[in-house]
C-alpha cells in the first residue's frame, strides 16, 4: 500500500504557483530583454529609397552622397548613445508600386528606424502611405503639395523639400511682371507638373496673367517636335517648362534649336544645377528658374559654406546640388531629432522635429507645426552665359524669397484644424 502523500496547505500550495510562474516568467521574458537590449545597441537605420535608375538617376545619385555626409556627420559625433547610425539605400526606379513595396520591406525586413528620399510626387505619396499605417517617420525630399494636405498627412510625415505652391508662386512672382503675362505651359502630366501649374495660375492672379495653353506630355518624353510649332503659332510671351530632370532638359534643347528663344521668355519652376552642367550655357542661355539651393550662396551664407566644404573633402572637390543638398538635410533632421528626443520612439522624434530650429546649409528652416512642411527660402537663379569662374559657376541668384508662411497655403486651406 502506498505511503499517503503529505498533505499542503493552500496558502503554500499558492506560494509554490506563485514562485513557479515567476520563474517561467522571467524565463519568458529573458530572451525578449536581451532582444531589446540588441536593438537598443544596434545601429539606427535609416531607409532612403531614391531612383537610382531612370530620368532621374543623376539627381538621385546627389541625394544619396549627401545623405551619406549627414551620417557621417553624426557618427563622427559620437552618434546616439554610442549609437551610429546606417544609411540603406534602395531604388524605387520611379515606379510609385515599386516605392510601396521597397519601403515595406525596409520596414518590415530590414527593420529601419526612419525613412527618407522619394524624387517624385507619386512615389513619396506611396512611401508615405506605408510609413504613415506603420507609425514610421518619413522626411520626404521631393515636391508635392498633396503630401501635406490632410488626407496625406500624418503626424510621421515631414517634408523637408520645396513645395510646387512655393516654388512656382516665387518665380511667377519675379518673372511675370519683367516678361510678360500671355503664358504656355509645357506640363509633364503627372502630380508634378499638374501642381506647379496650378500654383503658376494662382500666383498669376495678381498680375492678370493668361493662360494660353496647358500642354501636356508623358513623363519620359524624348521628342517634343510636335509641341514646338504650336507653342510659337500661339506667341507667348513665356514658356513655363514643367517638367524635370531629363525630360526638361531634351525640351529646353529642342525648344533652342527650334529657335522659340528669340520670341518667348523660357522659365521653370526648378533650375537644376546638374541639368545645367550637362546641357551647357548656350542651352540655357537666359533661362530662369527657382531652386532650394545653389552652392554658390556660400560668399554670404556660412551654413552653406560649412557644408560645401565637408561634400568637396568627401567627393574629390565635386560641389552639392539643389536635390543632394535636400538629402543631406531630411537625414540630418531625423538625426538631430533623435538628439533631441534622446530616444528612436517615432512620436518623441516627431514632437522634437515639430520644435527644432534649424540652419544645415542654407540658413534658418523650421516645420510648420499644422503640416510639417519646412518653412524656408526660395532662390530666383538665371543661367550664367559669361563671366564664368569655373565650371560650377553657372547661375546668378537674382532673388531670394525669405522663409515665410504666407507664401504657403493656409492650414486650414489644406484642411488642418487650427
Amino acid at each position: 500500500m502506498n505511503a499517503p502523500l503529505p498533505s499542503r496547505s493552500p496558502e503554500a500550495s499558492r506560494r509554490r504557483l506563485l514562485q513557479a510562474g515567476a520563474a517561467g516568467a522571467a524565463l519568458v521574458a529573458a530572451p525578449f530583454a536581451a532582444q531589446l537590449a540588441r536593438a537598443q545597441a544596434g545601429n539606427i537605420k535609416i531607409g532612403f529609397l531614391v531612383p537610382l535608375t531612370g530620368p532621374y538617376a543623376p539627381e538621385a545619385q546627389d541625394q544619396v552622397r549627401s545623405a551619406e555626409l549627414a551620417v557621417k556627420d553624426f557618427n563622427d559625433a559620437g552618434g546616439f548613445n554610442g549609437r551610429k547610425a546606417e544609411l540603406l539605400v534602395r531604388d524605387d526606379k520611379l515606379n510609385a508600386g515599386e516605392a510601396a513595396t521597397r519601403t515595406l520591406e525596409l520596414i518590415e525586413k530590414d527593420k529601419v528606424d526612419f525613412m527618407a528620399g522619394s524624387l517624385s510626387a507619386a512615389t513619396q505619396l506611396s512611401m508615405n502611405a506605408v510609413t504613415r499605417e506603420r507609425k514610421v517617420i518619413f522626411v520626404s525630399i521631393s515636391q508635392s503639395d498633396a503630401i501635406n494636405e490632410v488626407k496625406d498627412f500624418s503626424p510621421y510625415t515631414f517634408h523637408e523639400a520645396l513645395n510646387p505652391h512655393l516654388t512656382a508662386g516665387a518665380v511667377a512672382r519675379y518673372c511675370f511682371p519683367k516678361f510678360g503675362k500671355r503664358i504656355v505651359y509645357l506640363t509633364a502630366d503627372y502630380a508634378y507638373g499638374h501642381e506647379m501649374v496650378r500654383g503658376f495660375e494662382r500666383a498669376g492672379k495678381a498680375f492678370g496673367a493668361t493662360t494660353l495653353a496647358d500642354i501636356r506630355h508623358p513623363l519620359g518624353t524624348s521628342d517634343y517636335s510636335a509641341f514646338l510649332p504650336r507653342i510659337q503659332a500661339l506667341k507667348p510671351d513665356i514658356l513655363v517648362m514643367n517638367n524635370f530632370g531629363r525630360d526638361f532638359l531634351n525640351a529646353l534643347k529642342q525648344a533652342t534649336d527650334f529657335g522659340l528663344k528669340s520670341t518667348t521668355r523660357i522659365i521653370t519652376p526648378v533650375l537644376l544645377f546638374t541639368a545645367r552642367q550637362t546641357g551647357g550655357a548656350d542651352v540655357f542661355d537666359g533661362v530662369v528658374g527657382g531652386t532650394s539651393y545653389y552652392w554658390g550662396i556660400e560668399d554670404h551664407v556660412p551654413a552653406a559654406k560649412v557644408f560645401n566644404d565637408k561634400f568637396r573633402k568627401a567627393y574629390n572637390g565635386a560641389l552639392p546640388s539643389d536635390y543632394g543638398a535636400l538629402g543631406y538635410a531630411g537625414v540630418r533632421s531625423v538625426l538631430q531629432g533623435v538628439l533631441d528626443a534622446k530616444t528612436t520612439q517615432s512620436d518623441q522624434v516627431s514632437a522634437a522635429m515639430t520644435r527644432m530650429k534649424y540652419n544645415w546649409y542654407k540658413g534658418p528652416e523650421y516645420y510648420r507645426a499644422c503640416d510639417h512642411q519646412a518653412v524656408q527660402s526660395v532662390l530666383i537663379i538665371e543661367s550664367k552665359s559669361k563671366g564664368n569662374k569655373d565650371k560650377n559657376d553657372v547661375f546668378n541668384v537674382v532673388h531670394t524669397d525669405e522663409p515665410s508662411e504666407a507664401n504657403l497655403r493656409t492650414c486650414a486651406e489644406l484642411g488642418h484644424k487650427a
